[in-house]
């Protein structure tokens, strides 16, 4: 990908560094990368930079420990990530290493803290001489050499017992680019044309017909039609929401937290356009995605800022046929597409977010009228968030009732369905379809 100060130069290792330290302060990466020093001409080279380091970060943790005589202070992160960043450059990416030693020097003085340049030149020099011993000296170390937090590595152990090592290896790797075709407007067949003749080559996904997966990830700029709304980029797991809530034409559907929206927008494709969905986040910010994805696709819905655990205002009012609850969660089905989720998310966070799906599940079930259907979903690969979650809903509720999943894709679960990170290149989704018993 990117070779030397001729992809960035000492701006473009500012802006990284500022996008890292965001997302320690606790932004998504990919918010903290709407930043706009990211914006422009250099735009990829900081963004494989920034998703670098966080694939990268345990590792590159440890070695900062062994290279630093002290921990840097917290008022000092900023250098944390731009140290971060050069040795991800030196150890991942074809930057020359004195141009990853002599910029990281200048940004340092760039950001106003000097007294770092000397300890940034010493640091990285010191690793240029020693990195063979240094990376060596990690060997014994688990969290290290997975590259995945301890504690997340034993909660895979916990929830798989006989897989979790090749779910913390999937869960480090790089993400391919999948797409989902918007057959409002035009076949898939007929849109892998339009790619060949392009020569992008894709190829479409084994159980999804209107996925399309890239064989190398490309600017959505570069994809034919993508402004005109023929097609978006979604991950195939991500796309059986609308397969498995099966909204028909006329249903007024509830999208409870719909935000970027790209769920949406699949029912309502679907649909060809024809149902009556509202689509509803708690964030007002990221509910205008999902006005920009709609009339990108050419689309409509009742967009409003909502709280699925008490529901209010007008989307809280009357009956669904159809409700997504696609539910808050640990992310850890996802880690390949958002790596930054290793820094993100803590040990105890799993308390507070089994709670709030409970919330959310039981405020939403009076809203779907009686015959319709849930569809539960999380990017999340522990029980605790899914089957568990589900099975202490059935035990509230006497009126629900789950429809088994009969598919050729994932595990079936106590109740619902697994998919796992990789599995034909999708990520790790969790869905389960509650009905309510008429009464």
């Amino acid at each position: 990908m990117a070779e030397g100060s001729k992809q960035g130069g000492v701006e473009s290792r500012v802006c990284a560094a500022r996008v890292i330290d965001a997302v320690y302060s606790g932004r998504s990466l990919s918010d903290a990368l709407a930043m706009p020093c990211v914006q422009g001409s250099h735009q990829p080279f900081i963004q494989a930079i920034c998703y670098g380091v966080f694939r990268e970060f345990p590792r590159h943790k440890h070695l900062l420990g062994h290279l630093l005589n002290k921990p840097l202070k917290p008022a000092d992160s900023d250098i944390d990530a731009l140290a971060q960043a050069a040795l991800y450059q030196i150890d991942c990416m074809r930057v020359p290493p004195h141009a990853a030693v002599n910029e990281t020097v200048q940004a340092a003085r760039r950001m106003g803290k000097p007294w770092a340049s000397n300890l940034l030149n010493a640091l990285l020099r010191r690793y240029l001489r020693e990195s063979e011993a240094l990376n060596a000296s990690l060997n014994g170390d688990e969290e290290a050499t997975l590259r995945m937090p301890a504690w997340l590595t034993q909660r895979f152990r916990q929830a798989w017992p006989d897989g979790w090592r090749g779910l913390v290896e999937a869960s480090g790797r790089q993400a391919g680019l999948t797409l989902r075709v918007n057959r409002m407007k035009i076949d898939p067949k007929a849109y892998l044309q339009l790619l060949a003749e392009k020569e992008i080559l894709a190829h479409p996904h084994p159980q999804l017909s209107e996925a399309l997966m890239l064989d190398r990830a490309l600017p959505v700029e570069l994809l034919p039609g993508f402004s005109e709304g023929l097609v978006s980029v979604q991950d195939a797991g991500a796309q059986l929401a609308a397969v498995l809530l099966d909204a028909a034409r006329g249903d007024r559907v509830l999208d409870a937290c719909a935000a970027p929206g790209g769920k949406s927008c699949h029912l309502l494709e679907r649909a060809g356009g024809e149902l009556d969905l509202w689509a509803v986040d708690l964030d007002a910010v990221r509910l205008q995605r999902i006005r920009e994805n709609l009339e990108r696709l050419g689309l409509t819905a009742h967009c409003s800022t909502g709280d699925a655990t008490e529901p209010t205002g007008d989307w809280g009012q009357g009956t669904y046929q159809r409700i997504l609850l696609d539910a808050p969660c640990s992310a850890t089905g996802v880690i390949r597409r958002h790596p930054d989720i290793k820094v993100l998310r803590k040990p105890g966070d799993l308390t507070a977010l089994t709670d709030t799906q409970r919330r959310c599940l039981d405020a939403l079930w009076p809203l779907l009228a009686p015959g319709g259907m849930l569809l539960y979903a999380t990017c999340s690969i522990l029980p605790e968030e899914n089957e568990l979650q589900v099975a202490g809903f059935l035990e509230r509720h006497l009126d629900a009732r789950e429809r088994p999943i009969e598919a050729d894709w994932g595990l079936a679960r106590a109740s619902g369905r697994q998919t796992l990170p990789g599995e034909n290149g999708m990520d790790g989704f969790y869905y389960a379809c509650l009905e309510k018993i008429p009464g």
